[in-house]
């Protein structure tokens, strides 16, 4: 029964995991292991990622439309 899994094709293509380069698991996706995914979840909770954000220079314009 084993060898009838592999004949199945991937739903994805695997890609190697952006933590560690090692190739993606189907069960944790994009990632190799719980291990990396985790590690990635860490670094977005704790701050380490941050998506820019681009302050506007007239904060106060609406204030005097109004």
């Amino acid at each position: 029964m084993a060898h009838e899994v592999e004949k199945v094709t991937p739903l994805r293509p695997r890609r190697p995991c952006p933590e560690c380069g090692r190739p993606s698991q189907r069960a944790s996706f994009p990632f190799c292991s719980e291990r990396c995914r985790n590690i990635d979840l860490n670094r977005w909770l704790t701050g380490s990622y941050v998506i820019p954000a681009t302050e506007d220079e007239d904060d106060g314009s609406e204030d005097e439309r109004g």
